[in-house]
């Protein structure tokens, strides 16, 4: 692919190798993207998981040597000036993005016993009013031709999340900012969608859980962060330019009960 020819993907929350956000970058890098991913490590650090230590150099290294120009840097999406700022990151260091993957996530255990606003605004900062932000000033800038935005969302409209309920609501409200935003921007030549890519082992299962999980497949096997790359690659390529505000539960068949 030639420089001029050349397309580029933001995706953001990409700071663990083994996640959805890294798998995407993989994902959209072999189909000729060059590749732009935040990573915020600070909330990696209050998770069982931890960080990936040196893990965001290491996927931009890994990047690179698939033949793409690749960029990561930090982001703190819970500041309301922080979308604006990625995108004028992205512009500068590499160009316009032609696609916008929203992946980064905030997710905390609750409850109603436990439930707080702090712990509402938290999730809904990172979760929602990030992705709207970064989605709209996308469109806002759109130069023309064909653009995606791609929202990661957690099957809400599915079955109830009872331990996770700001989690829960935060995911619902994109459901709902996706379809809505789909209609707005269609006329720009923007597809906006949404991707449920259900239960995923991104290193946070443990065996007794996956043991759990894995008779609830109709496939037989629990979700890989590649399943959703691929559909994710899918609709961000020129094939997928039919498909718009839509809620996609790619899950493998997962059945709650």
């Amino acid at each position: 692919m030639t420089e001029s020819r050349r397309t580029i993907a933001l995706v953001t929350g990409a700071s663990r190798r083994v996640g959805i956000g890294a798998a995407t970058c993989r994902a959209l890098a072999a189909s000729g993207h060059d590749i732009a991913f935040t990573h915020w490590q600070p909330f990696d650090a209050t998770l069982e998981t931890g960080i990936d230590e040196n893990g965001p150099e290491l996927l931009r290294a890994e990047l690179q040597q698939m033949g793409v120009r690749a960029v990561g840097f930090m982001a703190d999406l819970s500041k309301p000036e922080t979308p604006i700022a990625v995108l004028d990151r992205v512009i500068a260091e590499l160009g316009f993005p032609t696609v916008l993957v929203n992946n980064a996530a905030h997710s905390t255990h609750d409850g109603y016993t436990g439930l707080t606003a702090e712990i509402i605004d938290a999730h809904f900062f990172v979760n929602f009013r990030a992705t709207a932000l970064l989605s709209v000033e996308f469109a806002r800038r759109w130069p023309g031709g064909q653009g995606r935005i791609i929202n990661m969302t957690s099957g809400q409209s599915l079955g109830p999340m009872p331990d996770e309920l700001a989690y829960g609501a935060s995911k619902g409200a994109i459901e709902a900012f996706t379809r809505s935003l789909s209609a707005g921007v269609g006329p720009l030549g923007i597809t906006v969608n949404a991707v449920n890519p259900g239960p995923t082992d991104t290193g946070w299962m443990t065996p007794v859980l996956e043991d759990f999980l894995r008779p609830k497949f109709a496939l037989g096997r629990i979700g890989k962060p590649g399943d959703a790359a691929k559909l994710i690659a899918f609709l961000a390529s020129e094939d997928g330019g039919w498909v718009t505000g839509q809620i996609i539960n790619s899950e493998g068949g997962f059945f709650r009960s």
